[in-house]
């Protein structure tokens, strides 16, 4: 399934992908709005994810402080360094773009979360790792909002250790 999910969302045409990224770029901050946090995770796109840049763009504007994801252990929760628009950034021993300069903080109000797929049920299906679903085992448990394509959808069954995840937010 994820090989065909992979697929699906490299298949998106760039001009349309650009489109949708901008809706799903808006509906975050719109979300951001009507939910605000302190502080907010956010992602840098891989393979063909959401880019959603000038979101975070305009949120760090706005004074929100912004923080990337760091795999600081293969079997542990995520840790979160401050990143702000612009910031330089080097590619992790994971192949995850991270802050060029580490400045841990603790884990993020709200954690925007990228999808590889998504149910019905709000339950995410990323690559395998299991890094988000550590995150989220610790309380407190902050707000998640998962961010995917709407064709993305499928059906699946949750693991044991899934988390559904509080909202997604899609282009439609």
């Amino acid at each position: 399934m994820r090989c065909l999910l992979k697929e699906g969302r490299r298949a998106i045409d760039p001009a349309l992908k650009r489109a949708w990224d901008e809706r799903i770029g808006a509906r975050v901050l719109a979300s951001w709005r009507d939910h605000p946090g302190t502080s907010l995770a956010v992602y840098w796109p891989l393979a063909g994810e959401p880019d959603l840049h000038p979101a975070y763009a305009e949120l760090a504007r706005a004074g929100v402080r912004l923080a990337l994801p760091v795999v600081v252990a293969r079997d542990a929760a995520l840790g979160f360094a401050e990143w702000a628009p612009g910031e330089p950034t080097h590619v992790d021993s994971m192949g995850i773009a991270v802050p060029a300069d580490l400045r841990m903080v603790a884990r993020p109000d709200v954690l925007l979360i990228p999808c590889l797929g998504f149910n019905a049920q709000g339950y995410r299906l990323g690559y395998g790792g299991g890094f988000y679903d550590r995150t989220l085992a610790a309380a407190p448990r902050p707000r998640t909002v998962g961010i995917a394509y709407a064709c993305q959808q499928v059906e699946f069954d949750s693991g044991e250790y899934d988390i559904a995840l509080d909202a997604i937010i899609t282009e439609a």
